[in-house]
């Protein structure tokens, strides 16, 4: 794995996802008309409201990692049949499942912006986001019940349930400076990486791949989500406003616990301790105390240490493809790996 500087996203390695896009260009297409299509309702808020979310754009991570996780498994994705369409259905149901808790999310953190727009619930309210998400959770399932198959149902269901307690746990630990790095992880793990992790093993069953085959993706998808995370919560205090696609030190001004601020408030002495339990604990901020922490998080290299726990789990992702042959889309899938930690959005 290369160093953890947000500043190595100047190279090669941004290109992995627009490298992969391109890989699955015909798939993801048929995916993104899907969703589109999905979206319809004669309801009219919920096709404008959709719409407002395809015009932010995003990288569709998730539903990718379906795509290629199936076509690494083996799944033709061809010809005529039910069968010819149960990858783009089931990247879209991904994609509804991830969009449905963004929503949710913005609507709990007060977000204003989302991927460098306002956030739906800074237009619409927050009303009308959390029913449109409990809408597309719906359209979720109702893609899973007629895809028919019980062992994809179950996994997208017990991926659904373990996002909703990730974040419900996030909520419990909000404020708290004595959360445990572990905990944290464990929060992550069942915010993000749950949805990565059952993206690629869906792909794997479709693919009728060997147990121990979609074990492996399975994992490369979990690892993955961490290692996005993880960074993300570096880039909120790290990155540029306009590559970021949100305000920087949004995770500050809401008192998130984060893992940088974690590293920071642990190193720190009494003053400094002080200083995060006001600002985060007691959410008593005053103009200054963003650079302050930004000055306490460079002192403490907690930027650094949160992308070098990335960079284990963007690691651990990279030799869970140890089980697949050499291929275009192996090379695609492993590159995705440093794409994860080294990046500016």
């Amino acid at each position: 794995m290369a160093g953890s500087s947000l500043a190595a996203s100047d190279g090669a390695e941004p290109d992995a996802l627009a490298a992969l896009s391109a890989l699955l260009a015909d798939e993801l297409a048929r995916c993104n008309r899907t969703i589109v299509q999905r979206m319809e309702s004669p309801v009219p808020l919920i096709p404008r409201l959709a719409a407002h979310l395809v015009a932010a754009g995003g990288k569709r991570i998730r539903p990718l990692l379906t795509l290629a996780a199936a076509r690494l498994a083996g799944y033709p994705g061809a010809g005529e049949g039910r069968g010819a369409e149960r990858h783009i259905q089931l990247a879209a149901c991904v994609e509804f499942i991830h969009t449905a808790t963004l929503l949710h999310d913005d609507v709990v953190d007060e977000s204003a912006l989302r991927r460098g727009l306002a956030s739906a619930n800074a237009v619409f309210g927050n009303q009308a986001p959390v029913l449109v998400g409990d809408f597309l959770f719906a359209r979720a399932f109702q893609i899973m019940v007629k895809d028919g198959s019980l062992r994809v149902l179950g996994i997208l269901s017990d991926a659904a349930a373990t996002i909703a307690e990730g974040e419900v746990l996030q909520l419990a630990i909000q404020n708290d400076l004595d959360t445990p790095e572990s905990r944290y992880l464990e929060v992550i793990d069942g915010k993000t990486a749950a949805l990565f992790a059952a993206a690629c093993q869906v792909g794997a069953v479709l693919g009728e791949s060997s147990p121990a085959e979609e074990r492996a993706l399975a994992e490369y998808g979990r690892n993955l989500g961490m290692a996005f995370q993880l960074t993300d919560d570096a880039l909120d205090y790290a990155a540029e406003q306009s590559d970021l696609g949100k305000t920087v030190g949004d995770d500050f001004r809401e008192g998130k616990v984060t893992l940088p601020v974690l590293f920071a408030f642990s190193g720190g002495d009494a003053a400094e301790r002080a200083f995060w339990k006001r600002a985060i604990e007691e959410g008593t901020q005053a103009a200054g105390d963003l650079p302050r922490a930004l000055s306490l998080l460079e002192r403490h290299g907690a930027i650094a240490a949160t992308l070098a726990r990335a960079e284990e789990f963007a690691g651990a992702a990279h030799r869970a493809l140890a089980l697949f042959a050499p291929s275009p889309l192996k090379a695609r899938l492993t590159a995705l790996t440093d794409f994860a930690v080294h990046r500016r959005r």
